[in-house]
């Protein structure tokens, strides 16, 4: 319940007070909340001049107005209100935010995330490398990552410096999997999953303990993973390919000439492209197709050149493999949807590569959504952003202009032909 008189509630919460307790609720949130120093109001109505003359006892006659935050509280006491300002503006609206001290606290729970992490490094056994200084200015250059508490930033760096004690420590442990490290320090096997926090400031502090650059891809953090025998999980991903006829007599490389032979496609996992040596004759034209049902298309019409999928997105394993194949002198001819993503990875694979356009010109497409009509496909909507193609800067008008989407598979007998010549 209201601890102001009825009357005088009303008549303090009428509009010719209403910018005054606005700005004073301002600066009482900011400086601590006191009634201390003054405000100025300006473009003064004169309903706003009457009704603040009668509470600061005072006749006021210009436009503008300065009100002394103590003698406003003073009149308060001494009115019919009997409140001081910080309870009347209470009593007339919501509670006030002590933002200055919300601000200090902010301040000391951020510096209680530092001085805890130090605490934490100089009672490790890293206390006596060099590293793990290096390592504390550079995160605390950089702060915590927007949305992460002070709380669970604690958490998570001393999350860090257990498993960099494990890694780096006098008593090193031997090889083991990330997701069995993660699992240990959080009791999650995915704690650690490329692009996760934990896994920056892990990653971050092996690259200083072994005096090498903090790398910028998925290849070069696995390299720096297993600078510490820590093994990332690579099985489960995988590159499509079909036709690939790599040089030497490993097993690894008679397999793939084998499938090759007898028209099979083949899953390469990243563990595969560690060990195989990918030497094709130098100007090898590989083929890349965005969708997987062009590989199939492929093998069942038994076609002739080596071919690429990059299952829509590209994962690492597939760049993996193509820089391998690149590093050789292949080179290589792509083929995508044409939909706005299916150009942005275009795009990425024509600019990493050079890559050349196949069937991706402006008149491919115009003939191609000519033939589906013609034929009575459904017509499938071109939605989002248009993506200009690098290769042909009128393929995005043309795009745009028609309006339609057309996966690889509208074109799949075009494709097969292309592969299965042998010249």
């Amino acid at each position: 319940m209201s601890a102001l008189p009825a009357a005088t509630r009303a008549w303090l919460t009428g509009p010719g007070l209403a910018r005054l307790w606005e700005s004073v609720r301002k600066r009482l949130e900011s400086n601590g909340v006191q009634a201390v120093g003054s405000l100025r109001l300006t473009a003064v109505n004169p309903r706003e001049r009457n009704d603040l003359s009668l509470l600061l006892g005072r006749p006021l006659t210009g436009a503008a107005v300065t009100v002394r935050l103590d003698v406003l509280d003073a009149r308060l006491r001494a009115s019919a209100a009997g409140l001081g300002l910080r309870q009347t503006l209470e009593d007339i609206g919501p509670p006030l935010a002590d933002r200055r001290a919300a601000r200090a606290d902010a301040a000391a729970r951020r510096e209680r995330v530092w001085s805890s992490l130090a605490s934490s490094l100089d009672a490790s056994p890293l206390a006596d490398q060099r590293w793990p200084r290096q390592w504390y200015d550079l995160l605390r250059r950089a702060g915590v990552p927007r949305g992460v508490t002070p709380e669970a930033a604690v958490r998570t760096l001393q999350q860090a410096v257990q498993i960099l004690t494990t890694l780096l420590g006098p008593e090193r442990a031997g090889a083991r999997g990330r997701g069995e490290l993660a699992a240990m320090a959080t009791g999650s096997a995915h704690g650690l999953d490329d692009g996760t926090w934990l896994a920056r400031l892990v990653q971050r502090g092996v690259a200083l303990a072994h005096g090498t650059g903090f790398p910028d891809d998925a290849a070069g953090r696995r390299a720096l993973w297993r600078l510490v025998s820590v093994t990332a999980d690579e099985v489960s991903s995988t590159v499509l390919t079909y036709g690939l006829r790599p040089d030497g007599e490993g097993w690894r490389e008679r397999a793939l000439r084998e499938r090759a032979d007898h028209h099979a496609e083949a899953h390469l996992t990243p563990r595969d492209l560690h060990s195989l040596r990918l030497r094709l004759p130098a100007g090898t034209l590989i083929h890349i197709c965005e969708n997987p049902r062009v590989v199939e298309a492929a093998a069942d019409a038994a076609c002739v050149r080596p071919l690429v999928c990059t299952s829509g997105s590209a994962a690492t394993v597939v760049l993996t493999l193509l820089d391998a194949l690149a590093a050789t002198g292949c080179r290589f001819a792509y083929h995508g949807d044409f939909d706005w993503p299916g150009i942005a990875l275009a795009n990425r694979v024509v600019r990493r590569y050079g890559a050349r356009p196949w069937r991706m010109g402006t008149a491919d497409y115009e003939q191609l959504a000519a033939r589906s009509r013609a034929e009575g496909i459904p017509r499938l909507a071109l939605d989002g952003r248009p993506v200009g193609a690098d290769w042909d800067p009128d393929l995005s008008p043309a795009m745009s202009a028609l309006g339609v989407a057309l996966h690889e598979e509208a074109t799949l007998d075009l494709l097969v032909a292309d592969l299965s010549r042998r010249t």
